[in-house]
């Protein structure tokens, strides 16, 4: 497996949660093109260390794996707000659980929703008003802005966090460019001098 276009794909995709400028990000990976995500997404995280960004196979099927990267601490405050609480305890989630119950509930609602459960808007760091203004708008038309989620309250805040996002982004694919490794960029003291 081409671990170069591994990095290149999650730098793209998920270089604010990796930069920790949001929780997680969320990507889909064709199984033809990384057959053995779960491995390789263990490797990652042993090379990061304890406080580098973490990698987790939310599902998979024949066609491909969802791939959850994130920040513990981040995802941890981000799920704590009381908007997120409220959210995810009328979902079913064991609100006030550890981190890793929380996401054993978002793999197990990912297995048996027959659509997308959208609270995982909350894992993403997406504002808890967006996530209800998402999930109470059934046809979409009081959605204020489109970008890295559908807005319904602080336009301007959600621009600049977007055009943060799309920095963050371009910086991290200059630096991969360049020659550097996720491991190095983000990895531990320990991965670091590995």
């Amino acid at each position: 497996m081409d671990s170069r276009r591994f990095e290149q794909t999650v730098v793209w995709h998920c270089a604010p949660a990796l930069a920790g400028l949001k929780p997680a990000c969320l990507m889909s990976l064709s199984a033809e093109e990384f057959p053995e995500l779960p491995r390789l997404a263990g490797q990652y995280n042993a090379r990061m260390g304890e406080d580098g960004p973490r990698f987790l196979v939310l599902c998979r099927c024949p066609r491909g794996a969802l791939l959850l990267v994130y920040r513990e601490a981040l995802l941890r405050r981000a799920l704590d707000q009381p908007g997120a609480r409220a959210i995810l305890k009328v979902t079913g989630y064991p609100v006030g659980a550890s981190l890793p119950m929380m996401l054993r509930c978002l793999i197990r609602r990912l297995e048996e929703s027959e659509g997308f459960p959208h609270e995982i808007g909350l894992f993403l760091g997406y504002p808890p008003e967006d996530v209800e203004g998402f999930l109470t708008d059934v046809d979409g038309t009081r959605c204020k802005l489109r970008g890295d989620w559908k807005v319904y309250h602080d336009v301007e805040g959600a621009k600049r966090r977007f055009a943060q996002f799309r920095r963050c982004r371009d910086q991290l694919w200059a630096r991969l460019e360049r020659g550097f490794t996720l491991s190095q960029l983000f990895g531990g003291a320990r991965a670091r001098t590995a």
